[in-house]
């Protein structure tokens, strides 16, 4: 496979890829330093163009381990900070530093959906730098982020078009994993990432080495999955919504949850052709013709158990994909619960193919030394 290259256009701005490498450095000394210098420039920015330097007042920290982020996290509000208030000194513009969050598994879930509204707070409506000579007064409202200090929690679901810039501690273990975090800047405004390495490690020093032509070729270097398409148990826990999906899609006759009960035979025309189609489509994958038959015999099963199921209307019963709220219609498919699942047990997604199981752990105890054991021995009585 051959990665091309788009050319950045109005459409698509693209994304500069910048490589910092500090020989004989503390890494986390590195970071202050390009942390500063971003976000002094930034600030002056602003003051040069006003609103159009929004995309890149927000900077986003990217973490491989929390670890990693812990520290930055201190190191931001003390160093960063201070640093800050005196970086005019080097012909950059001065700026506060209010508000510093974090995108991390140390989030409750009610915590992220706030992180994520600030993160789309532009500093249009906040005042960056303070005025001379003139009290900006109390701030009213959302203040946006100055600072995001994420792991890879930011490289899934998150899709916020104003952000712009992005610094990397260390190179990510995977490249999808590098892609993936880095493509979340830079989608509708010019993008900058630099990755800072640590020298110390030979992994982080080989990628800077080839930092050129790994970055102009990085598609290439994606690793390779293993998959297994139209695995039996793959088939067990998707097979049943992919007929019923295909069925519903085929025409309006099966679209309506009441669509269900127009099954009354396993020779319907339409059920036919969506066995054929979803049987001849495993074969061509996985270059097997068994497995195409294995696909065919089940999906036929499948189609028996729903004919049958839909013919069953006594007392007035009627089948439906859900339960219905009128008391007499019945589901097809079912949720998946712990124990047997049943032949039209519905996934809403693939990836879910276990339910999850709270656990406990009790540490109590763990740090104490056992016990040695005592022997009890019968005394002899003294004569």
């Amino acid at each position: 496979v051959v990665s091309r290259q788009r050319q950045p256009s109005m459409e698509s701005p693209g994304r500069r890829y910048l490589g910092l490498c500090a020989n004989g450095k503390r890494l986390k000394a590195a970071l202050i330093r390009v942390y500063v210098a971003f976000m002094g420039a930034a600030a002056q920015l602003h003051v040069n163009y006003g609103e159009k330097a929004d995309p890149w007042l927000t900077l986003v920290g990217y973490f491989n381990s929390m670890n990693e982020l812990a520290g930055m996290r201190r190191l931001v509000d003390d160093d960063v900070k201070t640093r800050l208030g005196k970086i005019d000194a080097r012909g950059l513009a001065r700026r506060p530093l209010r508000t510093v969050e974090e995108l991390t598994s140390r989030k409750s879930a009610g915590d992220i959906p706030r992180v994520l509204t600030l993160l789309e707070t532009p500093f249009s409506s906040v005042p960056l730098t303070p005025t001379k000579g003139r009290s900006t007064g109390p701030l009213s409202g959302p203040l946006p982020l100055d600072v995001l200090l994420a792991t890879n929690m930011i490289s899934v679901g998150v899709d916020v078009p104003r952000l712009g810039l992005m610094v990397v501690a260390g190179q990510p273990k995977n490249t999808a994993e590098y892609i993936q975090a880095t493509s979340r800047v830079g989608r509708n405004v010019p993008g900058i990432i630099c990755t800072v390495y640590n020298w110390a490690r030979p992994r982080d020093l080989s990628h800077y080495e080839s930092f050129e032509h790994y970055h102009a070729t990085f598609y290439e270097h994606v690793e390779p999955l293993s998959v297994t398409p139209f695995a039996p148990r793959a088939r067990d826990r998707g097979l049943a919504a992919l007929l019923v999906s295909f069925m519903r899609l085929l025409g309006s006759e099966f679209n309506p949850n009441d669509g269900a009960r127009k099954l009354l035979a396993a020779n319907n025309p339409q059920l036919k052709a969506a066995i054929a189609e979803l049987s001849d489509r495993a074969a061509a994958v996985t270059g097997r013709q068994s497995d195409g038959d294995d696909v065919r015999a089940e999906l036929q099963a499948l189609a028996d158990e729903w004919a049958h199921q839909a013919q069953a209307g006594t007392g007035g019963r009627i089948l439906g994909y859900k339960a219905g709220k009128d008391g007499l219609t019945v589901p097809l498919l079912h949720m998946p619960e712990l124990g047997q699942w049943k032949r039209f047990t519905c996934l809403n997604s693939l990836r879910d193919v276990e339910p999850s199981v709270a656990l406990i752990l009790n540490d109590q105890g763990f740090d104490q030394e056992p016990l040695a054991a005592s022997v009890v021995t019968e005394e002899e009585p003294v004569l």
